[in-house]
């Protein structure tokens, strides 16, 4: 967890002093700027002008660093919704601020989306509060967790979809593909509404199967389910 006070003996340092937050904002300018590939101890010293060994005073490893960073985008994400709406409204509004966040950290999402939560307090937070939100609705705590992860990977597409170029659905010779053609012209001309349409259209549908499932309880009464039913 990063800590706001410099690690610093007395006399006047020689490099500038660091905190938690300025390396994290300098980690998440590397990232945007050049890719999560770029993202490295020698690279962060460098934007951050500073020794390799001035830097690791304050964090120990990248894998440090990026729980530092899993921690600072995952604050961001609003789950206080679950304290105050019902859980399917809040789950809506959870997976906006998700989508939100990391529309605006794309370069972050191939390593947040499978790096383990161990040892990141804030997003373990998180996951608490908005896990604690849907149990206390009655659904059984793995499909919970189930719920949590389908979202996660919804809003995770939707962020790269909110950024895409507006050009992306144009077919080039429209007669290769006419009826798709046809499609990709009558969607909203900006970018960012169609993105919206499609993120609110799908998220919609997502949380009414969720519901759906949740109401479905067995005439004995038993804990309510939200995973799938019987195969047809």
């Amino acid at each position: 967890m990063p800590t706001d006070q410099p690690r610093r003996g007395r006399g006047r340092p020689r490099q500038p002093i660091l905190s938690g937050q300025a390396i994290t904002d300098a980690a998440l300018k590397i990232a945007a700027d050049r890719g999560h590939h770029q993202l490295t101890v020698a690279s962060l010293a460098r934007e951050l002008g500073v020794s390799a060994s001035a830097l690791y005073n304050h964090v120990r490893s990248k894998d440090e660093l990026m729980l530092w960073v899993q921690d600072r985008l995952n604050e961001e994400i609003d789950a206080s919704v679950f304290d105050r709406l019902p859980w399917h409204e809040a789950l809506i509004a959870w997976a906006r601020s998700y989508r939100t966040c990391f529309a605006r950290n794309t370069a972050m999402i191939p390593i947040m989306a499978v790096l383990p939560i161990a040892d990141a307090p804030r997003t373990l937070d998180m996951y608490e509060r908005v896990i604690r939100g849907l149990t206390d609705a009655g659904i059984d705590p793995q499909d919970a967790l189930e719920i949590i992860v389908a979202v996660e990977a919804y809003a995770f597409g939707a962020a790269y979809d909110a950024t895409a170029p507006a050009n992306i659905f144009e077919p080039g010779d429209p007669e290769r593909a006419p009826t798709f053609a046809a499609a990709a012209a009558a969607r909203a001309k900006e970018p960012s509404e169609a993105a919206d349409r499609a993120f609110e259209r799908g998220l919609s549908a997502m949380v009414r199967g969720f519901r759906a499932d949740v109401d479905s309880v067995d005439a004995s009464g038993a804990t309510r389910r939200a995973g799938p039913g019987p195969a047809c």
